[in-house]
């Protein structure tokens, strides 16, 4: 008998659409891989013969010069014969189209390392390891290196990673590689080939959850893991992938649950146990948590990521003071623990001392700093010139964290100009006039809504601090909820959303309703009415009027300039991908007034705007303003809403705990000689004459 995952009908679901996604991996990238016939050209490189293989690369490369697989193979053949500078080219090539494919870094290692170059080769090797985890060869060389220059625990991580690896069937080691490469086609047909020789591997099965998880099936990524755990239930690895996936979904029962499991498995684990307190964390005990995290550390109190963990919870809590001590303690006991530091930073509100800015730019320099690492050190510094005046070193480290950062990132103007023009073109007069009135009629939320850094988290903690609202942060549910209906069109460049909610019935739009009010209860207390402050959501506002008709929406807007340039100058835990570049950000916030205007047409009187510059000039006025549409009566807690007691979990958290002030405007302007492509993508329509003139 065949296992699960070889069902007909759950075939139907997942595999042929992976097959769908094969097809368009073939069309909608530059990697014709798959169309292309290597085989001769391959197996004259495997047989040592690189001149002649060379000679056949060069005959594929004229007909398809942007073959990943050719010019992959072409540059090794190249270094092979020691045509450095030929594979170098080759190399080049290939990043151009591909530029996260972590076996073109590796290759650029090896081609560093035969020439000579031993620093460069390592920087090469982080990047490959950084894109590609799977990645043996330059694992082993990074451990070499680590050995070399004593540095025990990236040592020791190293050769754990090479020891998984070493592990692992052949086969698997490939799919690991190419599934890291983004080939999820290709990763899906050779994982289901071993597991139909292999059908109970569990890392096999893993593999196959984790291309579930990248196409959005989470529910085929969930049964993957859940009967991956049944087939080898001490496996704390495995376990933590399930806990991942049941969280992405919302099941915190269920994810909790595993957690225990875990603990109770393995009680001394320090891994383990952590993840718990995270868990507890994100549930939003952070007092608890905080519990958790200081038993693990009187076990061991050199665990330089749970003193960095404690000091979130802390941050949250608003104990600024204990939370920087937790986060000196970290760096203390791993100066390259760069998160540290960027945590600090992240306060806002606090200065670093010349040893901490000499240190970190020590740091920074380090050929065998991970990228993430070196990310954290640019934003950190960036934050830390500033306060001084070093305003040119500052927008240096900021050049090169968001560098980093959109270079990892697989972020297109295009393609997300097109996703919020899709909501224009289907959500129309006709579109809300024909589907009529329906949906839950429930009164409970106030979604708060528009961009990062706009002074969303300010407006929720002055909402949070009335009587009858409960604040409850940044939920994903909405999202969750559009990315359920883009239905079995996923592999397309927009899916079948906001199309599909035409098709909804009135049953399905109160359900909708319903569950988001059902799964968000767990965040609540007993206030009547609650926040979201999901910026993201101000995309599917059309999703919220059908399922959610009487919820209240709130836009939280700041002057562009201000906006952009201050997510450009943030670290996000996660998303806001479009942060990661001046012309990106601004392309964004035009593509997001252009929607929000949009909204206005088709919903009158739907949406209050509340501009960040409104409320620093009369916030009394604002927050009266803001009760109004929200039918509540005026209370003076919302005006000194810094005195407030809740967790706050944004990079706003220790700005919202002080009184109003103008410290956030005109930050920009310093850095005004920068800013070109900023202006460029903005336009000067939403801008003042006299700030144009400055960037010009």
């Amino acid at each position: 008998m065949l296992p699960f995952y070889f069902h007909a009908e759950y075939n139907s679901f997942f595999f042929v659409k992976i097959m769908q996604k094969m097809k368009e991996d073939k069309s909608n990238t530059n990697d014709p891989t798959l169309s292309v016939d290597l085989s001769e050209a391959t197996q004259a490189v495997k047989e040592n013969r690189f001149e002649d293989a060379l000679i056949l690369f060069e005959i594929i490369l004229k007909e398809h010069p942007n073959n990943i697989d050719a010019l992959y193979l072409a540059s090794v053949s190249s270094r092979y014969l020691k045509k450095f500078d030929d594979s170098q080219k080759y190399i080049e090539n290939l990043l151009l189209n591909a530029p996260d494919m972590g076996r073109a870094y590796q290759e650029l290692g090896h081609i560093n390392r035969d020439m000579g170059n031993d620093e460069k080769a390592i920087i090469n090797y982080r990047q490959a390891c950084e894109l590609n985890p799977a990645l043996l060869a330059s694992w082993k060389m990074l451990y070499q290196y680590f050995v070399k220059h004593k540095n025990q625990p990236a040592a020791d991580h190293a050769q754990q990673q090479i020891k998984k690896l070493e592990s692992l069937p052949p086969a698997l080691l490939y799919i690991d590689q190419i599934l890291n490469e983004g080939r999820l086609g290709l990763a899906e047909r050779q994982c289901r080939a071993f597991l139909q020789k292999n059908p109970t591997h569990t890392y096999a099965m893993s593999l196959l959850s984790e291309i579930a998880n990248r196409l959005g099936y989470f529910d085929d990524a969930e049964f993957l893991l859940e009967k991956a755990v049944e087939f080898k239930p001490k496996d704390g690895d495995l376990r933590m992938q399930y806990a991942a996936i049941l969280r992405k979904k919302q099941k915190f029962a269920k994810t909790m649950e595993q957690v225990n499991i875990l603990c109770d498995q393995y009680p001394d684990n320090p891994i383990y146990q952590a993840q718990k307190a995270s868990e507890i964390m994100q549930n939003g005990d952070h007092a608890q948590a905080i519990t958790m995290f200081d038993d693990i550390l009187s076990k061991n109190p050199y665990n330089f990521s749970t003193h960095t963990s404690k000091g979130h919870a802390q941050k949250t809590l608003g104990d600024t003071d204990q939370a920087i001590k937790s986060y000196q303690s970290a760096y203390q006991i791993k100066p390259d623990h760069g998160e540290a530091y960027f945590s600090l930073a992240n306060l806002k509100t606090y200065s670093f001392n010349p040893n901490e800015l000499n240190s970190m730019r020590e740091q920074v320099k380090r050929v065998d700093l991970s990228l993430r690492e070196k990310a954290y050190f640019h934003f950190a510094l960036a934050q830390g010139c500033e306060v001084i005046g070093e305003f040119d070193e500052a927008f240096f480290h900021l050049q090169q964290g968001n560098k980093i950062k959109n270079d990892q990132s697989k972020y297109s103007i295009e393609r997300m100009d097109a996703e919020l023009q899709a909501q224009i073109d289907v959500c129309d007069e006709e579109f809300f006039k024909d589907l009529g009135v329906g949906g839950h009629t429930t009164k409970d939320p106030i979604f708060i809504l528009g961009l990062p850094r706009a002074g969303s988290t300010l407006i929720e903690q002055i909402l949070a601090s009335h009587s009858m609202i409960d604040g409850t942060l940044e939920l994903p549910n909405i999202l969750s909820i559009a990315q359920s209906l883009r239905g079995d069109d996923i592999y397309g460049k927009l899916g079948n959303y906001p199309k599909s909610m035409k098709s909804l019935t009135l049953e399905q739009r109160e359900e909708f309703g319903k569950k988001f009010i059902e799964d968000t209860r767990m965040h609540r207390k007993d206030a009547p009415m609650f926040t979201d402050k999901m910026p993201n959501n101000f995309r599917h506002i059309g999703l919220i009027h059908l399922i959610m008709p009487n919820a209240k929406i709130i836009d939280a807007r700041r002057y562009p300039l201000d906006c952009c340039f201050s997510m450009f100058k943030q670290l996000f835990a996660q998303g806001q991908e479009f942060s990661y570049g001046l012309a990106e950000a601004g392309s964004y916030y035009k593509s997001y007034v252009k929607l929000m205007n949009h909204w206005d047409q088709v919903l009158p009187n739907k949406i209050l705007r509340v501009n960040n510059e409104d409320v620093i000039e009369d916030l009394e006025g604002q927050v009266k303003r803001m009760l109004d549409y929200l039918e509540l009566p005026f209370e003076e807690e919302c005006i000194s809403f810094y005195e407030t007691d809740r967790s706050v979990r944004t990079a706003s958290s220790e700005q919202v705990r002080q009184p109003i002030n103008k410290k956030g405007m005109g930050r920009w302007k310093p850095y005004a000689k920068n800013l070109q492509p900023l202006l460029k993508s903005i336009g000067e329509d939403l801008l003042y004459p006299e700030d144009i003139s400055l960037i010009k």
